[in-house]
């Protein structure tokens, strides 16, 4: 399956956006870029403004993007037309001969439907953020926080917490992606999942008519039954839903994952279906993607991924037929899994690349044109030589920290 295509739209002007569009423009392709934003770089674009903030309940999952203003002000219209955030989300376009969506993955927070949290935020609305709105550690002195979630961004916003927080705890869920407690700060210590956010202790008490100093007034459940206190902050650390909210017609929140026709695009958020090689569209690979992967060496990764799209789309390697492109999805399916696990390439971002090389380099080869050439034997050495450090810390991590809840 060959084609060549004139013009091609880009869909965002992060790192993976802005790789796309130049290995297409090498390719003599002819790029637009739409970027919400008011400048590139997608996640590494700092923004001093915090996004609005989401629902926290009864949302779909295709709405989850959705906002609620106190007041409708000039500012308000521009954050929800631009949020701060690395992706972009909500264009439409329907002018040029195929889109390539590098939109990323962190626009739409993923807010758990635990018992009594919607309350929380609604009482202290002040008190309750998503880690998407997080931006500096400076007043958080002498105070103490929640951390839901054990991942990268949790880890991190503790790293940065430390020096300021009394005391941070961080709640887990014993999942797959959670980092050990041994990347944690001396000041931080890991606890068991929240079972349910409690009623505040004085009904009457609103975040207006708390000291900053003082903690919110009421415990927090965790599933042993134990209950923590004196929180003055819940930071939301629970990742983020993948969403096309510019592709209506290719999602179905109502849809359950693993009930997912050859059609749909987008179901309860933890993943994209119905691409070759994450990356094209099997119905119709006009439609391409870069950056859906995760768990890898991002710039370099996405970068090979922009390198094949503009040799496909220039015409110059072809797709396998549908029915080929169909079988090694529904294989990839069987041996992963479905939901967030489907993009992670832990431990095999350099065969996936080699794969991808493989392919496109045949074309390649046959037409007389110079390969690609995929990660370097100097990438490996340092990717062998990072793999044995990070053998050896988790070898000898330090003894976990125990934190004993004493309110009742």
């Amino acid at each position: 399956m060959s084609f060549r295509y004139k013009s091609v739209a880009v869909i965002g002007a992060g790192i993976s956006g802005v790789v796309a569009a130049a290995h297409l423009q090498k390719e003599g392709v002819e790029v637009t870029v739409f970027e919400r934003s008011s400048a590139a770089g997608g996640i590494w674009l700092y923004d001093e403004r915090k996004p609005l903030e989401p629902p926290y309940s009864g949302t779909k999952v295709s709405r989850a993007d959705s906002v609620h203003a106190t007041e409708e002000t000039e500012d308000t219209e521009r954050l929800l037309h631009a949020p701060p955030g690395p992706c972009y989300v909500g264009l439409k376009n329907n002018n040029f001969d195929a889109v390539v969506i590098a939109s990323g993955h962190y626009h739409t927070p993923r807010v758990p439907d635990t018992p009594g949290l919607a309350e929380w935020k609604r009482r202290f609305p002040g008190r309750v953020q998503h880690s998407k709105s997080y931006r500096r550690p400076e007043n958080a002195q002498d105070k103490n926080y929640l951390l839901v979630g054990a991942s990268v961004s949790a880890t991190d916003i503790a790293r940065e917490l430390s020096p300021y927080a009394n005391k941070i705890l961080q709640s887990q869920r014993y999942g797959k992606f959670d980092l050990p407690p041994s990347m944690l700060p001396d000041n931080a210590f890991r606890i068991e999942e929240v079972a349910s956010y409690d009623e505040p202790r004085a009904k009457a008490y609103a975040s207006a008519s708390l000291n900053p100093d003082e903690a919110i007034p009421a415990t927090v459940t965790l599933k042993s039954g134990a209950k923590i206190c004196d929180i003055h902050h819940v930071i939301l650390c629970t990742g983020y839903y993948l969403t096309l909210p510019f592709l209506p017609q290719l999602t179905s929140d109502e849809t359950p994952v693993e009930h997912a026709d050859d059609a749909v695009l987008v179901t309860d958020g933890t993943q994209f279906h119905n691409l070759h090689k994450d990356i094209f569209y099997i119905n119709d690979p006009t439609l391409a993607f870069v950056g859906v992967p995760f768990f890898t060496a991002t710039f370099t990764l996405f970068e090979f991924q922009a390198m094949v799209v503009a040799k496909v789309f220039s015409g110059q390697a072809k797709l396998p037929n549908n029915d080929v492109m169909r079988s090694e999805y529904y294989a990839r399916v069987k041996s992963k899994g479905y939901g967030k696990s489907f993009h992670s390439l832990r431990d095999q971002e350099a065969s996936y690349v080699n794969e991808l090389m493989d392919w496109v380099n045949a074309d390649l080869q046959e037409a007389g044109k110079d390969k690609l050439h995929g990660h370097t034997e100097k990438w490996h050495r340092a990717r062998a030589q990072q793999l044995e450090r990070m053998k050896a810390f988790l070898a000898n991590p330090t003894t976990e920290k125990r934190f004993e809840a004493t309110c009742v």
